[in-house]
């Protein structure tokens, strides 16, 4: 893989095979600072805009909450489903030093726009009045630039998130054990400052914004965006920078037409001995021994009398004969797809904790104690993360030590059998909300009420400090599930084609925020009574978002029972002949990861 060396100080260095290699001049520790600042600034710029993003759509651009909600869901879905796009430009054109630097400035612009949607009145609604039906929506131009602030976001998202990981661990030496160490250190210090900049935003940022002015709780984020892209680029003289070598999707490409062209032939009988077998000796790759599964594709690497093999031993026309490594690494491809449809049906339960119980949270009594200080809405989502950072260390130091003992596994449990303790605790999740919303819109409609929410209604006196349970079971739902997906995507995809794998989970995400928003859609029209109300009404007293909730616990329930029987059919990738060090980073940020 081609490495560009920060400031001319490559030097050759000859392997094993007498042949001269570059060697590269890793400056990890001197980088770090750089990239960890980059991140940081970069989180809390987004995480402060987006985390408020559906308060603000419904109070200030007037929109309706099934508008509001459809609209971020759709941003989010984007965002996540744009990394794949960027991960490919990444990986096959710009490499990821220019991606993120291209990004960054986009989400820079993205920022600036919305913070002047709320800077300038002629750029947003006039505020509703006590009546609503004076309450006017946004007109045409000022919902356009709205939207042209999300496509920024949009662009900066899709090449950010696929690539700073991987551009840090770049920075270290993958072949030496202070290299590997730096490693570990940078995704210790990701997690601390994601985690960081996910705290202040969900209190001050989130508290400027609801309480002091709009205008500069997204000014605030803006600036912290354009610091971001300061310090990434400073730091610009020492960053090793791996060049893009071209698509691997090529080679899963390559495999597919191959197995069409032969379709007809039968496989040998010692398909093992009599397949063509060939592994470039620059490959990244770890060796993936021969298996049976999806049969039909090793039909691509059948010799026949019209394929013809180099010098090099590699293949003369590789759109028609395929190595046995390239078949198993598209069958690795292949075989943990239905693992992740499995997760697109479980985000939804992280998808609605970010959104419906932030309009629970609004027609519930959020003062604290006996002050008039009032927590904002959408704060109560730092709930599930505190879950999700107490637990971790919990689980690491006690759980799995405990487990280790009781498996004989190194890490106590499969990352499948952590995927499905997660989706199990999903179920309750959705339990315990359904539940709660009942009580709060029972104390609603049966005892004195403490206020009006403007466009929607009457304030339950029941303290949204009741949210926290099934913010807490979402936040370890998500240290079980999404940990374990991060972990598998990256351990189950080859190495070629890890931005793909991380990728691959924010596709997953993705497609949720549109299905989410589609079965939202469904719901409010399939409900409706003759009065007009249904489930998802803009009063929530009115509607029944606690059957909601029960629906979605009942698709959870059959998303479980899908996802046991993938597990029970799933084969974990083998590996032969190389070490597989790159594993034992991740592993280490996987443990620490969180979905925002």
């Amino acid at each position: 893989m081609g490495i560009k060396s920060p400031m001319d100080d490559t030097k050759l260095k000859e392997n094993d095979s007498g042949v001269e290699k570059d060697e590269v001049n890793y400056r990890g520790i001197k980088a770090m600072p750089f990239i960890i600042g980059n991140e940081t600034f970069e989180k809390l710029g987004t995480v402060g805009t987006i985390s408020n993003m559906l308060v603000y759509l419904t109070t200030v651009f007037n929109m309706s909450t099934i508008g509001a909600t459809n609209l971020i869901n759709i941003f989010y879905g984007t965002c996540n489903f744009g990394t794949l796009i960027g991960a490919f430009f990444s990986d096959t054109y710009f490499g990821r030093y220019n991606t993120i630097g291209f990004a960054s400035v986009a989400s820079v612009l993205g920022m600036l726009i919305l913070t002047l949607t709320a800077a300038i009145p002629q750029l947003h609604p006039s505020p509703c009045g006590t009546d609503s039906s004076k309450c006017v929506g946004p007109t045409a131009g000022q919902l356009t630039f709205l939207l042209s602030g999300f496509g920024f976001l949009v662009i900066g998202a899709s090449g950010i998130r696929p690539c700073n990981l991987a551009f840090g661990a770049d920075q270290f030496n993958p072949n030496t054990e202070s290299g590997r160490r730096g490693t570990n250190s940078f995704f210790n210090w990701y997690y601390f400052t994601f985690t960081f900049a996910v705290m202040v935003s969900l209190t001050i940022i989130v508290y400027v914004q609801s309480n002091i002015s709009w205008a500069i709780g997204l000014a605030i984020p803006a600036f912290m965006m354009f610091l971001s892209c300061t310090v990434f680029f400073v730091g610009t003289r020492i960053y090793v920078m791996v060049l893009p070598q071209g698509s691997p999707l090529t080679s899963v490409v390559q495999v597919i037409v191959a197995a069409s062209k032969k379709r007809k032939l039968a496989l040998p009988d010692q398909p093992q001995k009599s397949l063509f077998d060939f592994m470039s000796p620059n490959s990244i790759n770890s060796k993936l021994p021969y298996t049976d599964q999806f049969g039909f594709l090793n039909k691509a690497a059948i010799i026949t009398p019209e394929d013809h093999i180099n010098a090099d031993g590699s293949a003369h026309n590789p759109w028609r004969l395929c190595s046995i490594q390239q078949v198993e690494e598209v069958k690795c491809i292949v075989s943990v797809v239905p693992i992740w449809i499995a997760g697109i049906i479980y985000y939804i339960v992280l998808n609605l904790m970010q959104t419906y119980a932030v309009f629970q949270a609004m027609q519930a009594d959020r003062r604290l104690g006996n002050t008039s200080f009032k927590i904002p809405a959408a704060s109560y989502t730092i709930f599930q993360m505190l879950s999700l950072t107490a637990w971790i260390p919990i689980y690491d130091r006690i759980i799995v030590p405990y487990l280790r003992k009781i498996t004989n596994k190194e890490d106590g449990i499969t990352v499948l059998q952590k995927m499905g303790v997660g989706m199990v605790i999903a179920v309750a999740t959705m339990v315990a909300s359904a539940l709660v919303e009942n009580w709060r819109r029972t104390v609603a409609l049966t005892k004195s009420t403490i206020g009006v929410v403007a466009q929607k209604g009457s304030i339950s006196s029941l303290s949204a400090f009741w949210l926290i349970p099934q913010m807490a079971l979402a936040g370890l739902s998500e240290a079980f599930t999404i940990v374990a997906q991060i972990e598998f995507f990256y351990k189950q995809f080859p190495e070629s084609m890890r931005s793909f794998g991380g990728s691959f989970l924010f596709c997953g995400v993705a497609i949720c925020s549109y299905f989410s928003s589609f079965m939202i859609s469904i719901v409010h029209k399939g409900t409706r009574n003759a009065s007009g109300v249904d489930w998802l009404a803009e009063d929530l007293n009115n509607g029944r978002l606690d059957y909601f909730y029960y629906l979605v616990t009942a698709l959870e329930v059959l998303n479980l029972g899908y996802f046991l029987i993938c597990a029970k059919w799933y084969k974990y990738k083998g590996t032969q002949g190389k070490s597989n060090n790159g594993d034992v980073a991740m592993e280490d940020l996987s443990s620490r990861a969180h979905m925002v």
